[in-house]
């Protein structure tokens, strides 16, 4: 069950075609376990590739033409939601899109885009298929579950354009980063008892997911990221971070890179502080509300292009100017954060958190959505209404940040015997393979 900002809750059923023809299913529902379906949109259109992207490396760049767009609703409470917004918000063309007095039809479908006829009625749900234009498509091998069995089965993932956090533009927002991957429904992560659930579902008939219980906010442990994660405005990065529930302080490494499989690593960034006692979000159902404070910070330059960038900047904006080098951390906590780097200190961030199991039982840590635009959630009014992508849960809380630090990074000497540092593949990394597209 996905979580888009706003909040919405939703899940996806995407199939193209060799001809460059799609059909999109999108499930809404009114709850964050998606049991309790609002209404479901159909979707038709081409989709056709173009090239690399020259801002977000690893992806390919797309076009594509909406053909139609049909709503069914699940309930009469959400046809009245519904069409009270786009009577209310939309254009001539739609203002009758339900007449008065209208009563709910199970199961009709009602057009609210259409090529044909020129008329778009969507605007109002918040809806646009940009995610579209920005595609990848991941291939790695799972082994298989069981130790008596060899092997492993392929598992295909497609990645598509991020949805920006602000309501009122991602109407025309260009994607630059990425949502959670979509399974292949032929060769997806096992087990998984939602793709078969989605994958079987249709407009008249959206995907029910299995219950879940729900679990205390615990934060306490060691969290790692489980893949490379790509941010908006070209970031690359892994996290790590450790909680301590006893005196509630917590230490974070976000590790930088220059590429989509964090193998060339930029800089890292070393942060600590302390959080509140979370509270239930009345606006997120599920999350947990709680405010951080980040008091000190350490910056470590990975590469030559990252330490000319800090030895440039402005005396007292960044550590000591011009003693940067790479491979060597350097407290920013003195000149009250890094301007360069966007950061500053003492700083306070209104977060969104949630935990959860996984098909594994693995616990699972979900941290609010950054701001689209590089800005950071410094107010309440500005607290994510939705999640990144997951961390895991590696190590308990008194698990020590060097064992983790030690693999991530191993020295090596170069020609002239000077140390240098190289990216060591972690296991977390491993899952990744090369990424192609091979769509017609």
């Amino acid at each position: 069950c996905e979580v888009r900002p706003g909040p919405e809750f939703l899940t996806r059923s995407y199939l193209f075609y060799t001809n460059r023809l799609f059909k999109a299913l999108q499930f809404y529902y009114w709850d964050p376990s998606c049991r309790d379906p609002s209404y479901s949109l159909v979707i038709k259109g081409k989709l056709r590739l173009r090239q690399p992207s020259w801002i977000t490396r690893g992806a390919t760049e797309a076009d594509y033409h909406l053909h139609k767009v049909g709503i069914v609703f699940h309930s009469p409470r959400a046809m009245r939601e519904v069409a009270s917004w786009i009577n209310r918000t939309s254009g001539e063309g739609c203002r009758g899109f339900l007449p008065p007095g209208r009563s709910w039809a199970p199961g009709a479908l009602y057009a609210v885009l259409s090529a044909r006829t020129e008329r778009d009625c969507t605007a109002a749900l918040g809806f646009a298929m940009h995610e579209l234009s920005l595609l990848r498509v991941e291939r790695h091998f799972q082994p298989l579950p069981q130790p008596q069995q060899s092997g492993s089965r392929l598992v295909e993932e497609l990645y598509l354009g991020d949805i920006h956090t602000d309501w009122g533009e991602r109407l025309h927002y260009r994607p630059t980063g990425y949502q959670r991957p979509l399974q292949s429904a032929l060769h997806h992560v096992h087990p998984c008892p939602a793709c078969g659930i989605i994958a079987r579902a249709d407009e008249h008939h959206p995907p029910i997911l299995p219950a879940r219980a729900a679990l205390p906010m615990q934060l306490s442990g060691s969290w790692v990221s489980a893949h490379c994660e790509v941010r908006p405005a070209v970031l690359f990065l892994t996290r790590y971070f450790t909680f301590h529930g006893s005196n509630h302080t917590w230490e974070g490494h976000y590790y930088h890179y220059s590429d989509p499989l964090c193998r060339q690593p930029t800089f890292t960034i070393y942060a600590s502080g302390h959080y509140t006692q979370g509270i239930p979000s009345s606006k997120v159902r599920g999350g947990t509300e709680l405010a951080f404070k980040v008091t000190q910070a350490r910056v470590t330059p990975m590469d030559q292009v990252t330490v000319a960038m800090l030895n440039s900047s402005a005396p007292g904006s960044c550590g000591l100017a011009g003693s940067w080098s790479a491979g060597v951390e350097q407290d920013i906590t003195p000149t009250n954060g890094c301007l360069a780097l966007g950061i500053r200190l003492p700083h306070t961030e209104y977060e969104l958190f949630k935990t959860e199991r996984d098909t594994q039982e693995r616990s699972l840590l979900y941290i609010g959505e950054r701001p689209t635009d590089g800005s950071s959630p410094d107010s309440p009014d500005k607290r994510p209404t939705s999640y990144q992508a997951p961390l895991v849960q590696c190590a308990a809380a008194s698990e020590e940040f060097s064992n983790y630090i030690s693999l991530k990074y191993v020295g090596t000497k170069d020609a002239n015997g000077i140390e240098a540092l190289r990216p060591f593949p972690v296991a977390f990394l491993l899952f990744i393979a090369l990424l192609f597209l091979r769509w017609d």
